[in-house]
């Protein structure tokens, strides 16, 4: 994980944490869009968007400039942030072509009454969709509960507060915590895990009160939370991956919420990945060479070569064989464990890092973002070579796809026009399908 670069616009360190990377609006400052949110309408819908609304409800026909303007602007002047210098421009060769156009996810809804929000301008996993009604989001110092069903919004942990843990556990940080920076974010099997800038892991199950356990998992100055990973052992029982910043990976067994496994790698492990038997993990960090591990005893069973600069996300496909790797070389490559001397795709990117990866649960579609502007979705079984491209402006907070596969959520983060966007898929049924 990068310390703070100066040169980089919308981005300051935290005042007394030389490591607290955070965000005030974007990594692209532009005074043209920063018009009175009066003028923007709250819920957008796809009715309205067939009526000639933008999706984010931009009044453009108020603005100084028109859209295709101001996206040509945005493609001209975002900088990447790069820790490899021209690493993204050197890339660039190896990516191969794909057919875009296509339309796998139809806008369905927009709000602006959920506003996402990011603290750290390289860690973009805070919205996880836990139904295709269900989303889950950071909004500053809020956890917040979105339905989509009832278009309202519910807070689940208050960080601004003073958060105790009110169950007794072996390890639990009794103390709590007061007004908790969160840098990443996950809810998976009714369980929802927050970790923090200074490696605070808060966990809370969705149908109990209160949270249930606090810790410190490292002392490091250096231990922002930088990815967590929900998942099942085979023998049921449930677990958490935390990748910090001080090199350490933990796996969190969530009966006993206790340490039972404690990696140390030779860089920062800024995400992991567990593939779906649990028998690999997908490791990347502060190095532009990641790692295939064995979860259960950390030993490292192949590296990956390819990428130019350092990797933020990895995602394995539900078919177990291959697995995406996202990189600020402006890169995604995907991988096949039955011979990993070399990616077996590169996908390219148009503004910068990619930043997360998302499969459906189907294995059928892949969804890679940008830090800004633009999601990728692929269709997997082309071989990565057609795609369908979401076309926005913001700072992208994080992707979920519903378990099922129906919804995409985005959440954006943006001086004004801060949204939560929902995309349905798009389904094709002939007249044979419709009930009698």
């Amino acid at each position: 994980m990068s310390q703070h670069d100066d040169d980089l616009a919308g981005v300051h360190s935290e005042e007394g944490d030389r490591h607290g990377v955070v965000m005030d609006d974007s990594d692209y400052e532009d005074d043209e869009l920063d018009q009175s949110t009066s003028k923007a309408t709250e819920h957008i819908t796809a009715m309205d968007v067939k009526k000639g609304k933008d999706i984010q409800g931009i009044p453009w026909d108020m603005m100084a400039t028109t859209r295709d303007k101001y996206r040509q602007s945005r493609l001209q002047r975002y900088a990447n942030f790069e820790n490899v210098p021209n690493s993204g421009r050197i890339s660039e060769k190896e990516c191969m072509p794909a057919e875009k156009g296509q339309l796998y996810y139809e806008f369905q809804h927009s709000t602006r009454s959920v506003k996402s929000t990011i603290l750290h301008f390289q860690l973009r996993n805070l919205v996880w969709a836990t139904t295709r009604h269900d989303v889950y989001l950071m909004s500053n110092f809020s956890v917040l509960h979105w339905s989509a069903l009832t278009c309202k919004k519910q807070e689940v942990i208050d960080l601004q507060a003073h958060v105790t843990p009110c169950e007794k556990h072996h390890g639990n940080y009794y103390e709590g915590f007061y007004r908790t920076p969160v840098s990443t974010l996950a809810v998976k099997h009714n369980l929802l895990v927050t970790g923090g800038f200074h490696g605070e892991i808060i966990c809370k199950f969705l149908d109990r009160q209160g949270v249930s356990y606090c810790c410190k998992s490292t002392q490091d100055d250096n231990g922002i939370t930088n990815s967590l990973e929900i998942f099942e052992k085979p023998s049921g029982s449930l677990h958490f991956l935390a990748s910090n910043n001080d090199c350490g990976l933990r796996d969190f067994d969530v009966e006993r919420f206790q340490i039972c496994n404690h990696f140390r790698f030779a860089w920062p492990v800024n995400h992991t990945s567990l593939s779906p038997d649990g028998k690999l993990a997908a490791i990347v960090g502060d190095n532009p060479d990641g790692l295939v591990i064995d979860p259960s005893s950390g030993k490292t069973i192949h590296e990956l070569r390819g990428h130019l600069d350092y990797s933020f996300a990895s995602a394995w496909n539900p078919d177990g064989r291959t697995f995406a790797t996202g990189n600020q070389d402006k890169t995604c490559r995907v991988w096949d464990i039955r011979n990993l001397s070399k990616s077996v795709a590169v996908l390219g990117g148009n503004i910068g890092a990619i930043r997360s990866i998302r499969y459906t649960s189907d294995g059928k579609f892949m969804a890679m973002t940008e830090p800004a502007d633009f999601i990728h979705i692929f269709d997997v079984e082309s071989g990565y070579s057609r795609k369908q491209e979401l076309d926005f402006f913001g700072e992208i907070a994080g992707i979920s796809f519903s378990p099922d596969t129906e919804a995409l959520f985005v959440g954006v983060h943006d001086r004004v026009f801060s949204c939560l966007l929902q995309f349905n898929r798009r389904r094709f049924y002939s007249y044979l399908d419709s009930p009698v």
